[in-house]
């Protein structure tokens, strides 16, 4: 087979390959579960989100609060520091059945949630 046969050939599947790629990435950006959480007076509302196990999750994050706060969970492994008055984005990877305490960081002691994930 020549060469002149062989490239538009080779293109075709590149294409095939590319298309495959973004659709699988695509699927598992939709198979996210999304969960919307704000915070404010430190404390986190609601105090104690869910979602499904063995699913990455996304947590929007409203800082109603005029002073950054910092976002940590030591047992889902993310930390996002958040500026006052301001949303943040934190992607979490898939989950096993469990309860995931985080918190903020500067308030630790009082500011506290949880992710129970079933």
């Amino acid at each position: 087979m020549s060469f002149s046969r062989t490239l538009p050939r080779l293109t075709v599947f590149a294409a095939m390959a590319l298309v495959s790629i973004a659709a699988a990435g695509a699927a598992r950006a939709q198979s996210a579960t999304e969960i919307q959480l704000s915070y404010k007076d430190k404390k986190f509302d609601p105090a104690e989100i869910s979602a499904p196990a063995n699913t990455p999750i996304v947590i929007k994050l409203k800082n109603l609060d005029s002073k950054a706060m910092e976002f940590e969970s030591k047992t889902l492994k993310v930390e996002k520091v958040v500026a006052g008055s301001s949303d943040a984005t934190i992607n979490v990877r898939a989950q096993k059945a469990g309860r995931y305490e985080f918190f903020d960081e500067y308030n630790e002691k009082v500011a506290r949630g949880a992710l129970v994930v079933k």
